[in-house]
């Protein structure tokens, strides 16, 4: 194989699909659509808080009607006991009441009590958690009462356990670093997203690209000036430099839209909103799901780093430059391995639709590997991950959702080697079949044929 003719192949390849203007639709509006996906959730959540409600209460317990306290959601009138719920519930609009909330006598048997409630529309479900849990803490506290030991609540309070879990993960010497397993599942759930969707978009693009040129009858004349084996893995290099290319731009690109964004807009954005609301809001985690994620004070820190700085602290944790490393290696050479197979498939083909069937194998081993690096998280050293991440045609995909839990260089180097290898046998056994369906016209083709092409000599 010329080099010198595969490189003016890539050069050729690279530019003509960076000057398309899919190329520069895509490159500049996908950081456009990361960078709202970043500040979205935030303007959603500011932008869906229910408006204030009037709501009368009938309270024929005693027991609730103390507890609801009017507030930013809702306003509590307090009516009768004695009132006929009927004519409340027919004079809503007419009394001003968005709703009418009714708590029955209470029940001795059950010890409680029931609730209806009854609105002119259906109200929202956090206003509906919301009375519910000041209900349920009013029975309960009238059960306590009832139970006729003295400082019964005090007593439940003290009994109450909050212990939270302080978790660290230590390196050879044995120091302490914070570790929140619930970052690492996310960075393992992206890692695992981003490598699939980039092999499978670019590596698809390398078929289409085959098919386009032996439709319109280009590769005629080129397979005329260079080898079919030059012209195939030009194809593929060319692909893959502008896949890095793209990557790069949409990383940059998309940091900086979020950061002129915040830097803008931010005061106004998030308003009065405290740093646990944004995050809460960012990351769609509860509050209480954050501040079960704080690893409260540590013995040798005099600082409670809170649920913020433990997030910060694990992903500063993290080995950026293993995962760096090995996410460009991985996404190289599995690139190769689908888009040198891609490239087979599209030769024996005129349309997409010729390659349709020919493609299932390829793309079912991709979303094997895919559903594994989503559930990689559980069980990080599982026989099921862990040959997934050795497996060359999974392996891309799940390592890197492996990464952020640790794993042994060797299995790295295993994986990778394996990886390698089994990159250039497909190359190699792809080369032959390009080399013959690419001149192979007015037939579709099966797996059939393909053998043949590759026993060919």
């Amino acid at each position: 194989m010329n080099l010198h003719t595969t490189g003016i192949i890539i050069s050729r390849e690279y530019l003509n699909k960076v000057k398309k203007k899919s190329f520069l639709i895509t490159t500049f509006l996908v950081p456009v659509l990361f960078a709202a996906l970043c500040i979205l959730p935030t303007v959603i959540m500011l932008g869906t808080k229910e408006s204030s409600k009037n709501i009368a209460v009938i309270d024929r317990s005693g027991i609730v009607a103390p507890t609801l306290e009017s507030g930013e959601t809702a306003t509590y009138t307090i009516l009768e006991s004695g009132e006929s719920p009927e004519e409340v519930k027919l004079k809503l609009k007419e009394l001003g009441y968005d709703a009418l909330l009714l708590i029955s006598e209470i029940d001795e048997s059950g010890r409680s009590v029931n609730a209806d409630v009854y609105s002119v529309k259906p109200m929202g479900m956090d206003l509906s958690e919301n009375i519910n849990g000041k209900i349920n803490s009013a029975v309960e506290s009238w059960r306590i009462e009832q139970s006729g030991i003295d400082n019964l609540k005090e007593i439940m309070k003290d009994v109450k356990a909050n212990v939270k879990l302080h978790s660290y993960t230590l390196d050879e010497e044995g120091k302490e670093k914070v570790s929140e397993s619930g970052v690492y599942m996310m960075v393992s759930m992206l890692l695992g997203m981003i490598i699939y969707m980039f092999i499978a978009l670019f590596g698809g693009m390398v078929m289409s690209s085959v098919i386009e040129e032996k439709a319109s009858r280009v590769v005629e004349v080129l397979v005329s000036s260079v080898k079919a084996t030059e012209l195939m893995f030009g194809k593929i290099i060319g692909v893959a430099l502008v896949a890095l290319t793209q990557f790069f731009l949409w990383i940059v690109l998309t940091l900086a839209i979020v950061g002129v964004v915040g830097a803008v807009s931010g005061q106004s954005l998030f308003g009065d909103m405290t740093p646990t609301e944004v995050a809460e809001s960012v990351s769609g985690i509860s509050a209480d799901q954050l501040s079960g994620m704080s690893i409260g004070v540590h013995p040798e820190t005099p600082e409670d780093l809170g649920s913020i700085g433990t997030i910060m602290s694990t992903i500063g944790n993290l080995p950026f430059g293993e995962i760096l490393i090995c996410f460009v290696l991985f996404f190289v050479f599995g690139y190769m391995l689908y888009a040198s197979m891609f490239a087979a498939i599209g030769s024996a083909g005129e349309s997409e639709g010729d390659t349709q069937q020919l493609q299932i194998p390829l793309t079912v081993p991709l979303l094997l590997g895919f559903f594994i690096a989503i559930y990689a998280f559980k069980a990080p050293d599982s026989a099921l991950v862990f040959w997934g991440s050795m497996i060359p045609f999974t392996s891309p995909i799940v390592m890197l959702a492996r990464l952020p839990f640790g794993v042994p260089v060797w299995e790295i180097v295993v994986s990778i080697a394996v990886l390698i290898a089994t990159v250039a046998v497909c190359a190699w056994a792809s080369a032959k079949i390009y080399k013959v369906g690419i001149l192979m016209f007015g037939k579709k083709s099966t797996w059939k044929d393909l053998w043949k092409w590759f026993k060919q000599k």
